[in-house]
C-alpha cells in the first residue's frame, strides 16, 4: 500500500471530504481534531458518519479518520464513524499527539469495544512523542509514524523556519523509530499550498531522509509529492539490473558484483529493493 499523499480534509466541511477522494492522494484523512472547533465536534462526527457511508468500502484511496485521543473525546468520535453504512469504508485510524504504546493501544481497544480492529497511524507531534516514539512504531497496532512538525514546534517553543533545523533532530528521530518497528512514516506538512517550488523541495528532503510520504493539506499538493516519492524509470530499471545481477551472483556463491561499472554490496542491494518496493506501491511496477 502507498501512502505517498496523505491529504487532510476538515471533518465539518462535507464538500470537502467528498472531494478529497477524487484528488489523486493515496490516503485521505476526515479530521475531527484539530480542523473542528470544539463547539462542532458533534456536527462534524455526523458528517464525517455521512461521507463514509457514501464511499465504496475498499476503493481507492485509503480513508483514514483522525479522531480525538483517548480520554479526551475517542469514544464519541468512534461511536459516530463506526455506526451504520460508515465502518465499511473506514481503513484506519489517526491518533494525535501520541506519546507511547500505550495511547496507541488504549484508541484500538476502544475500537475493539466496537467490533472493529482498523490499524493506526500515529501522530508523533510533541516533544514526549518525539523522545518514545520507539515505543509508539512498536506498538501492534501501528502501522505508521505521522511527523507533526508545527505542533512539535509550538510545544517545545521552537520558531519555524524555512530551514526547518529547529525540528531537524526529530524529523530524523520519527523515520529512523518508524525503519525500526518496519512500519510507513510520513513526512509533516508543508504548510504554503502555494508555494510549489518550495513543496517540491521539502518533499525531495523527506525521501532522502527516508520517509515513505507526506502529509498535504490541499489538493493542489498532491501532484507534486507523489511524483517525488515516485521513483523515476531510471531509477527503476537500475535497481532492476541491480537484483537481476544479485541473482545470478547469488548462484555463483558471490557477495560482491558490478552493475554499470560499479561494485554493489548489501547496502546497494538494500537501495535497489526498497526504489522497487517504491515503484510497486505507486503502481509502477507490478
Amino acid at each position: 500500500m502507498a501512502r505517498r499523499s496523505v491529504l487532510f480534509a476538515p471533518g465539518d466541511r462535507p464538500e470537502l471530504m467528498r472531494k478529497a477522494p477524487t484528488t489523486g492522494a493515496d490516503a485521505v484523512v476526515f479530521d475531527l481534531e484539530d480542523a473542528v472547533a470544539p463547539d462542532r465536534k458533534g456536527e462534524a462526527g455526523a458528517a464525517v458518519q455521512g461521507a463514509l457511508a457514501d464511499l465504496d468500502p475498499g476503493a481507492d484511496p485509503e480513508v483514514c479518520v483522525r479522531v480525538r485521543p483517548p480520554g479526551r473525546g475517542a469514544a464519541d468520535d468512534l461511536d459516530a464513524i463506526l455506526a451504520g453504512d460508515a465502518r465499511a469504508a473506514l481503513d484506519a485510524l489517526v491518533l494525535p499527539k501520541a506519546e507511547s504504546a500505550d495511547d496507541v493501544t488504549d484508541l484500538a481497544d476502544l475500537a475493539a469495544e466496537r467490533d472493529a480492529d482498523p490499524p493506526v497511524l500515529a501522530l508523533v507531534e510533541t516533544a514526549a512523542g518525539v523522545l518514545h516514539a520507539e515505543a509508539v512504531a512498536a506498538a501492534e497496532p501501528t502501522d505508521a509514524l505521522v511527523f507533526g512538525a508545527e505542533d512539535l514546534a509550538a510545544d517545545i517553543g521552537a520558531t519555524r523556519t524555512e530551514e526547518g533545523t529547529e525540528v531537524l533532530h526529530a524529523r530524523e528521530h520519527v523515520v529512523l523509530a518508524a525503519a525500526a518497528a518496519g512500519v510507513d512514516a510520513v513526512d509533516t506538512v508543508y504548510t504554503d499550498f502555494e508555494d510549489e517550488a518550495g513543496l517540491r523541495a521539502d518533499t525531495e528532503f523527506a525521501l532522502e531522509l527516508g520517509y515513505d510520504g507526506k502529509l498535504a493539506i490541499h489538493p493542489a499538493q498532491v501532484g507534486p509529492i507523489n511524483e517525488t516519492f515516485t521513483p523515476d524509470p531510471e531509477r527503476v530499471e537500475w535497481a532492476e539490473r541491480v537484483l537481476a545481477a544479485k541473482e545470478d551472483a547469488d548462484a555463483e556463491g558471490r557477495g560482491v558484483f558490478a552493475v554499470d561499472g560499479e561494485m554493489v554490496d548489501a547496502p546497494l542491494v538494500a537501495q535497489a529493493e526498497r526504489v522497487m518496493a517504491r515503484a510497486r506501491a505507486a503502481g509502477v511496477r507490478e
